[in-house]
């Protein structure tokens, strides 16, 4: 029997009986869907992830103290078993000689802390850094000033607050513009809000103060190194482009490796990350996840197979004295072998059309319900929920469409 006239049969079967082909297809439906649904929305995690980052600057480096095991024990910055980053070291970094990969040095000094007015209080991260801050890290002012390089000369008690903490000590003054602040019980004046950023893998990054580097170096959180120069929590440095990331790094390390006074054989005692290895991390995490989400969800199309199969094998039973007079008249084996494997198919084929609609559907709803987030329907998860419902059909209909086969036809034509 021709492929076409297996198809033409297998519409007229399911037609016949409408309501149990559609009951039938639903679990497919569902299933195809969830699948669809929740790897588009994996893959909008990963997107989101990732323009993150890129709102943190481009071509990022971060240099902490401690090399990367050390780092796991402890906080960034906070000086892990001894390692110390200090001004000498950005002085060093921002040489254009021994540097030319490098676009842009910034400092930071940070620590938790009490911020407060006469009436209010709150415990946000408190930030010494340099002009280059807001370059290297895209953090700009929506009102007032930046700090700048007369604010780092003269150490002074200026302070750029975060939506956030704005909202905390003046929530009925979204521009506290020359207003007094209180960090560590000593008196700050506001010269900036900075522009909202929303929360990230960072953290709330508007639960934050700038202030001056060398003001919270010598005034808020004074430390020295054992060579006596004042210390710094991290270094981000940013590349001249992307390609000069390696570059960049590899000159960071020899900088550092001399002045650290670090021997061939010894390892580093600092960690150079870049943007992207960060992203990478996120990435094969949301990768991960994508893929459990996209398992469980799997399941449906199993249950949804095995009402393929159930209902097959009722139509067999059903079709008994059909198959039979088929047989009678001349169709082989193979003929209604084929008959019943395509009716199976096309019912995880059809199903699997409609579950793609659902799935683009519930990925625009999860847009919708959450706040800068984008659901991403890719090809390959369209491609690997149909590749999928067409295999279950195949599979859950092999049987029933075997057991259709094998019947004897006299016998087939005597049943009642």
């Amino acid at each position: 029997m021709r492929m076409l006239e297996s198809v033409r049969l297998a519409f007229r079967a399911l037609a016949a009986n409408k309501l149990r082909a559609a009951l039938t297809m639903l679990g497919i439906i569902i299933g195809v869907g969830a699948v669809i649904t929740l790897m588009s929305a994996g893959e909008g995690v990963s997107v989101y992830i990732e323009d993150q980052f890129q709102g943190m600057g481009s071509n990022l480096l971060f240099v902490m103290p401690g090399s990367t095991e050390e780092m796991g024990s402890g906080p960034p910055g906070m000086g892990v078993s001894g390692a110390e980053l200090t001004n000498g070291d950005v002085e060093a970094l921002s040489d254009p000689i021994r540097a030319p990969a490098v676009a842009a040095v910034s400092p930071v000094k940070f620590r938790s802390t009490v911020v407060a007015t006469a009436k209010r209080d709150t415990f946000p991260q408190v930030l010494g850094v340099t002009p280059a801050f807001s370059q290297v890290r895209n953090w700009s002012t929506e009102v007032g000033m930046f700090i700048d390089q007369e604010d780092m000369n003269s150490r002074a008690r200026v302070a750029v607050l975060g939506k956030t903490v704005v909202d905390e000590l003046f929530p009925d003054n979204p521009y506290p513009l020359d207003q007094t602040v209180k960090i560590n019980g000593i008196p700050f004046r506001v010269i900036g809000v900075l522009e909202e950023k929303g929360g990230s893998q960072m953290g709330d990054e508007d639960n934050a103060v700038l202030v001056p580097l060398t003001t919270s170096q010598t005034r808020l959180f004074p430390s020295r190194s054992r060579t006596g120069e004042y210390k710094v929590s991290y270094i981000v440095i940013e590349a001249v482009d992307e390609d000069s990331i390696d570059a960049a790094t590899e000159q960071a390390s020899v900088i550092l490796r001399e002045r650290h006074d670090i021997d061939f054989s010894d390892e580093d005692d600092f960690s150079i990350i870049s943007q992207a290895d960060i992203v990478n991390v996120f990435g094969q995490i949301t990768g991960v996840l994508t893929t459990f989400l996209g398992a469980i969800a799997g399941i449906s199309l199993l249950v949804g197979g095995i009402g393929i199969m159930n209902i097959m094998l009722v139509s067999v039973t059903e079709r008994t004295r059909e198959i039979g007079l088929r047989k009678a008249v001349g169709a082989r084996r193979r003929d209604i072998l084929w008959q019943f494997l395509v009716e199976a198919m096309m019912l995880s084929l059809i199903g699997g059309v409609l579950g793609i609609a659902l799935g683009a559907t519930g990925a625009q709803i999860i847009t919708a319900l959450i706040d800068d987030f984008r659901s991403v329907v890719t090809p390959q998860a369209v491609v690997l929920a149909t590749t999928f419902s067409a295999a279950v059909g195949l599979f859950f209909g092999i049987y029933p469409a075997r057991r259709a086969s094998l019947l004897n036809p006299i016998d087939a034509l005597r049943y009642e």
